[in-house]
């Protein structure tokens, strides 16, 4: 598989919050683009087929609906 450089302006924010993520789940900042986009995928995916995206608290089992643009 070839791969290909790309850069990526992040805001200050953006940022911390990317290397908050790399600190949490031990991974370096490619891994955790990659699963970014591996999950934004499989999210758009399901939305285009109809599916909803729903969130369940597992104390309340309240159920919030999650509109993605």
């Amino acid at each position: 598989m070839n791969k290909r450089t790309m850069t990526l302006n992040l805001t200050e924010r953006e940022m911390q919050v990317l290397d908050e993520l790399c600190v949490r789940k031990g991974l370096n900042k490619t891994a955790v683009m990659r699963q970014a986009l591996r999950l934004y995928q499989a999210v758009d995916s399901r939305l285009e087929a109809g599916d909803k995206l729903v969130i369940e608290s597992d104390k309340t089992k309240e159920k919030s609906e999650l509109v993605v643009l």
